[in-house]
């Protein structure tokens, strides 16, 4: 069933959100997605466009689809994500169309004393960061109700790269980084989907902080998650940039989600990792 016959474009729908994304909405929209991967399994989907960041222009993959709804999750080289997100905003200026952009609670990783709202300046000493916060700024001078700005936490899940990588260093009894002074909040890629197709449901625009609504010490998380996937004795390896506690957390306070989309890390501990 395909609701209002609302057309998407998932911008990196062969990686591990975007591909999440587009599992979650094909079902109810016209939705496609973008690859750049060798899975041949893309390749006979015709839902599925082949588009290389670094080779391609966006143009014609827009002109194309003629989406109602683009939404980037893409990865890959920054100048092309600089350049591609420059023609996107270009778009959707003169076209019925909106961008709905995953962004990082990165743009605020320079603010370490606190978490980080909605309506918070941005300010990042990383690159990745710093690249979100460019594209965000660009995507600001859109007209309101054609943009939303979603800010990510980590993402955790049992398909996600995290636990894979969690978990194939318990088996090869290699150490696993901690960091004992990080507070974090995070999410996973279920209610990180539910979420997206509730915003786009209800035409929601603007920005929105999709994580736990709680905060944990990335050590203590990172310990639980261990203790779900099962008996081990692993090796910690414990990692202080800093002598005082430090956020990277993104908490919703101007736009909140309906509570039965709201989570904590308990939650996603508890329901969304498995052996």
């Amino acid at each position: 069933m395909v609701e209002g016959g609302k057309k998407i474009l998932i911008l990196g729908a062969s990686g591990f959100i975007g591909n999440a994304i587009y599992r979650e909405l094909r079902s109810y929209f016209d939705t496609y997605g973008t690859y750049n991967s060798a899975r041949r399994s893309f390749e006979g989907n015709q839902q599925f466009i082949k588009y290389d960041l670094e080779a391609d222009d966006i143009f014609p993959v827009l002109e194309k689809i003629r989406p109602q709804i683009v939404i980037s999750a893409v990865r890959g080289n920054f100048a092309s994500q600089i350049q591609a997100h420059q023609h996107l905003v270009e778009y959707v200026a003169e076209n019925n169309c909106r961008l709905i952009f995953i962004s990082s609670a990165n743009v605020f990783d320079a603010y370490s004393k606190y978490p980080s709202y909605e309506n918070d300046k941005t300010l990042s000493e990383s690159i990745y960061g710093r690249l979100k916060i460019k594209i965000e700024n660009m995507m600001m001078r859109l007209p309101s109700d054609k943009m939303a700005i979603l800010r990510v936490p980590m993402v955790f899940g049992n398909s996600s790269p995290r636990i894979k990588e969690i978990k194939n260093l318990i088996w090869g009894n290699e150490p696993i980084e901690v960091f004992p002074n990080l507070i974090m909040n995070v999410t996973h890629d279920d209610k990180l989907t539910q979420q997206i197709h509730y915003l786009i449901n209800q035409n929601k625009s603007g920005i929105y902080h999709l994580g736990s609504k709680d905060l944990v010490h990335h050590e203590d998380f990172i310990k639980e998650v261990v203790e779900r996937i099962g008996k081990f004795n692993p090796i910690f390896k414990r990692v202080y940039t800093t002598n005082d506690d430090r956020y990277l957390a993104v908490l919703a306070k101007t736009n909140k989600l309906p509570k039965n989309l709201q989570t904590t890390y308990q939650e996603i501990i508890d329901h969304h990792i498995s052996i």
